[in-house]
C-alpha cells in the first residue's frame, strides 16, 4: 500500500498536542492522545517526534508565537515617540483580555520547563527574542528586566484570577524604563 503524503501532519500533531494539553494539561499528552485528537496512526505521532519532550517543545515554540507576535508587530514600539510602557501595557492587556485557555496553555507549556529541561531552551528563546526586540527602544539589561516584570505580571494575574490593572502596568513598566543609568528615558540604538 502507498504512503499518502500530508504535508501538513506534522502541524497537525502539533496543533493536537496544544488542544490535548489545553484539555487535559501537561499530564494528559501522549503520543497516544495526540494521534487520537489529531486522527492519525499512533505510529505518525512518533514518526515526527520521537519523544514528548521533542512534541513539547514543538508545541511551546507555536504557543510562544502568540504574544512574542503582538510585540514584534506593533507599529507604536517602531515608533520612536511611542510611549514604550504604555504600549506594552497595552498588548499585555489584549493579551491577558483575549481566549483565556491560550494563554494558560502558554504559561502551562513555558512553565513545564521547570520540570523538563529540553524546553528551557525554548522559554530561554521566548524570553531573549522579546528581549532583542524591547532592547531596540531601551537597552539590554532593561529590556531583560521588563520581560520579568510582564512575566510576573502575567502569572500573578492568572495565578490568582484578579483583574489585569493596565495604570498599574504601565506606571511598573515606566519605572523600570525610567530607571537606566543615565536616569532618562530610554532612546533606540
Amino acid at each position: 500500500m502507498a504512503r499518502r503524503y500530508d504535508p501538513e501532519r506534522r502541524r497537525r500533531i502539533i496543533d493536537a498536542a496544544i488542544r490535548v494539553v489545553a484539555t487535559n494539561g501537561i499530564g494528559g499528552l501522549s503520543h497516544r492522545t495526540v494521534a487520537a485528537e489529531a486522527d492519525v496512526p499512533l505510529g505518525s505521532t512518533t514518526y515526527h517526534f520521537a519523544s514528548l519532550d521533542e512534541l513539547m517543545v514543538a508545541a511551546l515554540r507555536r504557543t510562544n508565537e502568540g504574544f512574542g507576535a503582538a510585540v514584534r508587530d506593533s507599529g507604536a514600539l517602531a515608533d520612536p515617540g511611542a510611549d514604550v510602557a504604555e504600549e506594552l501595557a497595552r498588548l499585555m492587556g489584549e493579551w491577558l483580555a483575549g481566549e483565556r485557555t491560550g494563554v494558560e496553555l502558554e504559561y502551562e507549556l513555558y512553565l513545564a520547563a521547570l520540570r523538563r529541561p529540553a524546553l528551557r531552551p525554548v522559554a530561554a528563546e521566548w524570553c531573549e527574542g522579546l528581549a532583542e526586540i524591547l532592547a531596540r527602544r531601551t537597552d539590554p539589561v532593561t529590556a531583560r528586566a521588563l520581560v520579568a516584570l510582564m512575566d510576573g505580571i502575567c502569572l500573578q494575574v492568572l495565578l490568582t484570577d484578579t483583574p489585569y490593572e493596565a495604570e498599574y502596568a504601565r506606571e511598573m513598566l515606566a519605572r523600570i524604563i525610567g530607571a537606566l543609568p543615565d536616569g532618562g528615558p530610554a532612546t533606540a540604538t
